[in-house]
């Protein structure tokens, strides 16, 4: 048999989870180094904070998507049963909140109850599920492919902080100084494609994000040059 094919939302699920792995890696890891760097100029102590952190990082990404998403999962199958029960018990009940739904956005009574009658008729169960929690049955999201995308997404995001820390001089900190920049343009991107995929204001939410990257930059590198002073 073949494999099902995914809907756009289910798809859409997954390059949200590579965005936002991506998005993490580039955040944590670069806050990781230049916190070190604070502290030491050693490149190489610098980068095997980095590398550790992303190690870490992917490991914790991808098992923190995966539960998330089989959370969820979870919940809508619990909703499912749970309408299934109450249309069982009282079908009458049902359709009377999708009619009255309708009726409060505005739709006329007699529409409303012809377009109750005829969407309860082909897919009673759907339909109320619809209407009283928000999602479509059987368009569940892949918790696997979820914690994957973030798993590969995060080590290649971490990569640009932790090379761009390695390779740039660390005299006049220009090594912190070359990487505070490239990792601002970076989140700049996840910041606006993470934007366009939840629909989220363009510019506010790529300001955002970049603001909560310089932030995270500048504490911890304040910290990493109070503890290299100790």
């Amino acid at each position: 048999m073949s494999k099902k094919k995914q809907s756009l939302a289910q798809r859409s699920n997954i390059v949200r989870a590579a965005v936002m792995g991506a998005n993490d890696g580039i955040l944590s890891v670069s806050g990781i180094v230049i916190g070190v760097a604070g502290a030491t100029t050693n490149s190489f102590a610098i980068f095997i904070a980095g590398f550790a952190g992303a190690l870490a990082g992917t490991v914790s990404m991808a098992m923190g998507e995966y539960v998330s998403v089989h959370s969820q999962n979870d919940a809508q199958k619990k909703a499912e049963e749970t309408q299934s029960q109450r249309l069982e018990n009282d079908w009458q009940s049902e359709f009377d909140y999708v009619q009255n739904k309708y009726v409060v956005a505005g739709i006329k009574p007699e529409l409303a109850h012809q377009a109750t009658k005829e969407m309860m008729a082909q897919d009673a169960l759907g339909t109320t599920v619809r209407e009283r929690y928000g999602f479509t049955l059987n368009q569940e999201m892949d918790a696997i492919s979820a914690g994957l995308a973030s798993m590969v997404s995060f080590p290649l995001g971490s990569i640009l902080p932790m090379i761009a820390i390695t390779l740039l001089p660390a005299k006049m900190h220009l090594n912190i100084l070359g990487t505070g920049v490239a990792v601002a343009l970076a989140l700049a991107i996840t910041g606006s494609l993470a934007a366009r995929l939840s629909g989220a204001n363009l510019k506010r939410a790529t300001f955002r994000n970049v603001i909560a990257g310089i932030f995270t930059m500048i504490i911890t590198f304040v910290i990493g040059t109070l503890m290299g002073e100790i």
